[in-house]
């Protein structure tokens, strides 16, 4: 409980005995407290992530921390701005809704491109990029300092000589950063170590419907290097890591290194997502995954290791792709998807939060921006992305990110920035 008036505005540390060595030595350990309050309306926040000493700890109901001193604490918070502080006392948070573009490296890295992206961000509500860092291929965005990287050639297509640099010119622009890290999905690994691949019942390698190959997820040993990218993107000073096809292959029959049941499946996706969290902690980066749309409404796995209720202990936000056209057989009462934009992005999203339990804002779901491929082929212009931003706004997520995979982008369906709502990071 706070004790008093003075308690929520000046810093202070205490010490606290940590052990005894013999019957005669006290070692002590320096002890940090502060209050974290929302900034808004100076409520505090309940559940805040304090990162100290390379571990997490979480404020109390009343937004009270103790965690160990250190040189720099790190603080965020699920709808907040994270933020790092040199010591304790009253800490403000500032709200924050990412509203997201998504922009390959390629795209990320062209004028043309990047030009248009930046000009939504400053007329209309669009505050956030999600950007290619490693890709659909294994090739990797950005100069790497890890050996396997180099090893198998996946600096091939190399788009941002100083990573760092091009995150920090974003964030001179108030620019919310989120690097999407593709995780199983990696021709260029596998073609390096096929004994880490997938395989198929007859001992060969699994390609997909795309002729690309997949690191069996179950094999801790590539860990490693994929958790290693994203730390380097933490390092560089991206806000967030999104994982991308952090999943097993959509394919029936296939061969791993653990039994092919959705109890090892989950397992393995829970403990790889454990262990990027534990490695990410001293960055006090958010951490994100995306997931099947349908698995949103499944108490299995879909075959693919996914299910909701295991994997919203492990990420900060989860990230539902919940394009109108990837749901080929619909959801109750909506047989047609794309004559239901609203329906399948809002339902979804509240079927998933039942399995999952906790705060709507621990959900920011993928929409669609791109021509549907599976109905009528309609474009998705100003009605369409509206009625899934409107969804997702109805059902309190934190934010929304629009997909087209050819980054072309408009502001048909977005608010004008000086009629926009929420867009604290302008």
């Amino acid at each position: 409980m706070i004790n008093s008036s003075r308690d929520l505005v000046f810093p202070w540390i205490r010490q606290a005995v940590i052990f005894f060595i013999g019957t005669s030595t006290v070692v002590w350990s320096a002890v940090t407290t502060g209050l974290i309050l929302d900034k808004k309306n100076a409520k505090p926040i309940e559940s805040a992530i304090i990162t100290s000493e390379g571990k997490e700890y979480r404020t109390d109901a009343n937004g009270v921390f103790h965690v160990p001193l250190s040189e720099s604490i790190g603080i965020r918070a699920v709808g907040y701005e994270r933020t790092f502080y040199k010591r304790g006392g009253t800490i403000y948070l500032d709200r924050i809704t990412p509203k997201a573009l998504y922009l390959s490296s390629f795209g990320a890295s062209q004028d043309k491109i990047i030009n248009n992206a930046k000009h939504l961000i400053r007329t209309t509500e669009i505050n956030a990029l999600v950007i290619d860092i490693k890709m659909d291929r294994g090739q990797i965005a950005h100069r790497s300092s890890n050996s396997v990287a180099n090893n198998i050639h996946a600096q091939k297509m190399v788009r941002f000589r100083d990573l760092k640099q091009f995150v920090t010119d974003l964030k001179k622009e108030k620019i919310y950063t989120i690097a999407r890290i593709v995780c199983f999905k990696d021709t260029t690994f596998v073609r390096a170590y096929p004994q880490w691949g997938v395989k198929k019942a007859d001992g060969t390698l699994f390609k997909d419907r795309e002729g690309l190959y997949w690191i069996d997820p179950s094999q801790k040993k590539a860990w490693d290097y994929i958790i290693s990218i994203a730390e380097e993107s933490a390092e560089a000073g991206f806000d967030e890591i999104q994982f991308d096809y952090v999943r097993f292959p959509d394919r029936k029959g296939l061969k791993f290194s653990v039994k092919n049941t959705q109890s090892e499946r989950v397992k393995t996706i829970n403990e790889f997502l454990k262990h990027a969290r534990t490695r990410l902690t001293p960055y006090n980066v958010f951490i994100s995954a995306d997931i099947f749309g349908y698995v949103c409404w499944n108490n299995a796995d879909l075959g693919i290791g996914q299910r909701v209720d295991a994997m919203a202990s492990y990420v900060d936000y989860l990230s539902p792709m919940l394009y109108p056209s990837g749901f080929h057989v619909g959801i109750p009462g909506y047989l047609n998807p794309v004559k239901a934009n609203y329906e399948i992005v809002n339902h979804t999203l509240k079927k998933a939060l039942e399995k999952s339990g906790g705060s709507p804002l621990t959900y920011r779901p993928w929409l669609q921006a791109f021509r549907d491929y599976a109905f009528d082929r309609r474009n998705y212009g100003q009605k369409e992305i509206r009625d899934q931003i409107r969804a997702s706004e109805d059902f309190g997520s934190c934010g929304w990110m629009l997909w087209n995979a050819r980054n072309v982008y408009t502001a048909a369906g977005l608010l004008q920035s000086e009629t926009a709502s929420d867009s604290p990071v302008r």
